[in-house]
């Protein structure tokens, strides 16, 4: 039974040998639901220096059991949820553009292998890391494309539906016969929709980077020791702000 976990966060490209077993991982659990044309299913974005990934590995980082990737607007690389939706939906260019003037970002990829499946470990533990770490890499807004197995987690961190594209932000991806939901969450920071035992988990992970705690599973109900390593050395808060030439006044 995996009770003692680390979970770590770092800039793509500083950690190439940790990426390719992300990718490899993802890979195989896709696979396993017979799904193959997720749009960052390559080993593209591991160049990206606008990529953040976050990993669920043993202690001593020889393997992964899970992880997520958030990946900031810069203004050049598209973000996954335009990738995936755009040719349904066009508007969704404009929503992430309007939304890059304050930082932001999208978090997807998230994954667990079949052996930790029920501890949280792919779905709600990396989401409150990647809400954490905002801060360090500047950004205020968080897209993300949810099955209906997550949706429920993005909720408790203050996430709600993009009625503004598709259909009341649903759309049939990544295959005709599922349906993912865009989400996002307008203040990552303050997190005022969050629910509060959430709001207060991150908060005490955004003060304490470095640290050990002690978890519940939300489903197996285990206690789960986490060594959290979530200090990004290149994060540079300033870095992702963009100016736009477009109605800044525009809502969503």
């Amino acid at each position: 039974m995996i009770t003692n976990i680390r979970i770590r966060a770092f800039r793509a490209v500083d950690d190439p040998l940790t990426c390719l077993k992300f990718i490899e991982g993802h890979r195989r659990v896709l696979s396993i639901y017979g799904i193959e044309n997720i749009t960052t299913n390559t080993d593209a974005w591991m160049y990206n220096p606008s990529i953040f990934v976050i990993v669920v590995e043993t202690i001593d980082q020889s393997k992964l059991y899970g992880g997520a990737r958030v990946q900031v607007a810069d203004g050049i690389h598209p973000l996954p949820i335009e990738e995936a939706t755009g040719k349904m939906d066009p508007k969704i260019y404009d929503v992430v553009k309007y939304y890059s003037q304050f930082g932001a970002a999208e978090l997807s990829g998230l994954w667990n292998s079949k052996e930790v499946a029920g501890f949280g470990i792919g779905s709600l533990f990396p989401s409150r890391v990647a809400v954490a770490i905002a801060e360090q890499i500047g950004i205020k807004v968080m897209f993300s494309l949810c099955s209906p197995t997550t949706v429920r987690f993005k909720s408790w961190i203050g996430g709600r539906e993009m009625d503004m594209i598709g259909n009341k932000g649903t759309f049939y991806y990544p295959k005709i016969d599922l349906v993912a939901t865009a989400l996002f969450t307008e203040d990552i920071i303050a997190l005022p929709d969050a629910h509060p035992r959430e709001r207060e988990k991150i908060m005490f992970l955004r003060e304490n980077l470095e640290h050990v705690g002690e978890e519940k599973s939300p489903f197996k109900g285990l206690m789960v020791h986490i060594h959290y390593s979530l200090k990004i050395a290149s994060a540079n808060p300033n870095e992702f702000k963009l100016k736009i030439d477009w109605p800044v006044n525009a809502e969503y």
